[in-house]
């Protein structure tokens, strides 16, 4: 009885994380890493986790819940055909190499570091979302290629592994930019988020192996609790998002992300501060 009132409200946190994630990962094509992070973070503080490993075990275990979030929205967005699964054959290789890389580089380096470095990113990439309202640049058939065009879908995945997120925070604004429909930006963000959480998690769970610092029930760096809790409730919720993202139209939608790009950015930054 002891231990159900010990960690009863963590569960309790981490099945809402869960729902908010899964609704968010939908409509906006993120991972939901974005909220699952920030609040594991917490939630791991409250149990006493060394704060030294206590981001990269939230990043981690984010990644993991990813893997099955970006299932669900990615069939949702599937069935009303907003995935380009062309992209995803020519750029996955890069998103793999960037998301092994990413997580390594993670293991690394002082969680105020990935922080500072994510906030700034966000920043920029939120008030572009924001000036550009519904007007996308006019709808490409394909996306330019290149070795230069290569670096896009390496930095995605690394960036991305870093911060626990699905990619969506800078695929959906970078394939914007490059002349994709903001739907469409989306519904293929959800497949990255795949591509991005698999090698990435399987990476943390290297990094982390044997680490006498971790809680009990973790795997690597990746806690078996709050992947328990937290996937599922994304699951079940990421279908709905993508629901909803279908109701917006394009400029609603390109500044719901803003908005939430700078929110997000804001918290990141007063973190590495």
């Amino acid at each position: 009885m002891e231990l159900v009132g010990e960690w009863g409200p963590l569960v309790l946190a981490m099945l809402a994380t869960g729902i908010v994630a899964g609704v968010m990962a939908g409509l906006l094509g993120v991972g939901g890493g974005i909220v699952i992070v920030p609040v594991l973070d917490v939630a791991l503080g409250t149990q006493g986790v060394d704060p030294a490993i206590r981001m990269h075990i939230a990043v981690a275990t984010s990644l993991a819940t990813i893997i099955l979030t970006s299932v669900s929205s990615t069939r949702a967005h599937h069935q009303r055909g907003s995935v380009d699964f062309g992209l995803a054959r020519n750029w996955g290789g890069y998103i793999l190499a960037g998301s092994v890389l990413g997580a390594w580089l993670a293991s690394h380096l002082h969680s105020n570091v990935l922080a500072l470095i994510f906030g700034a990113v966000a920043v920029l990439l939120g008030l572009r979302m924001l000036l550009l309202g519904g007007r996308n640049p006019e709808p490409v058939e394909e996306t330019p290629r290149g070795a230069g065009i290569r670096l896009i879908p390496l930095g995605i995945g690394g960036l991305s592994s870093m911060m626990g997120i699905g990619g969506g925070t800078f695929s959906v604004p970078v394939l914007s930019l490059l002349g994709h429909r903001i739907h469409r930006a989306v519904g293929t963000s959800a497949l990255f988020g795949l591509l991005i959480s698999v090698p990435g998690a399987i990476a943390f769970v290297a990094t982390g192996w044997g680490d006498p610092r971790l809680p009990p029930g973790s795997l690597g760096f990746v806690n078996l609790l709050g992947l328990a809790c937290i996937a599922p409730a994304t699951m079940l919720a990421a279908p709905y998002g993508a629901r909803l993202a279908h109701r917006l139209n394009a400029r609603q939608l390109n500044l719901a992300f803003g908005i939430f790009l700078l929110v997000v950015s804001g918290r990141m930054l007063l973190r590495a501060l």
